[in-house]
């Protein structure tokens, strides 16, 4: 149940991220109070997870998604262009991420 957790605080860091940028400078009202909703939910998540998983393993993968995520959902709602070299950066950095969930217990 902690790496769903931690999954879910890991897809919920972008959501924050994304409606954070949608806010304007939390000028406007519903993107302001969905990234606040979104960032108390995903450090609520990640500390769950946290009670089950050593540190050097939870924050790292919740960053981790977080950092993908939001890479992808840039280039998707904000036509963020990345090089392939960039792309490739991001591969190693989703390897990275299952690399250690496969060799973690």
């Amino acid at each position: 149940m902690a790496w769903i957790y931690l999954v879910i605080a890991g897809l919920l860091e972008t959501v924050w991220a994304t409606t954070m940028k949608l806010s304007h400078g939390f000028t406007l009202w519903g993107y302001t109070v969905t990234t606040l909703l979104a960032m108390v939910a995903s450090f609520l998540l990640l500390e769950r997870a946290m009670q089950h998983l050593p540190l050097s393993l939870a924050y790292p993968i919740w960053t981790g998604i977080g950092a993908v995520g939001t890479i992808i959902l840039g280039v998707a709602l904000f036509g963020d262009h990345l090089s392939p070299l960039t792309w490739g950066f991001v591969a190693l950095l989703m390897i990275g991420i299952v690399g250690i969930k496969l060799t973690t217990s």
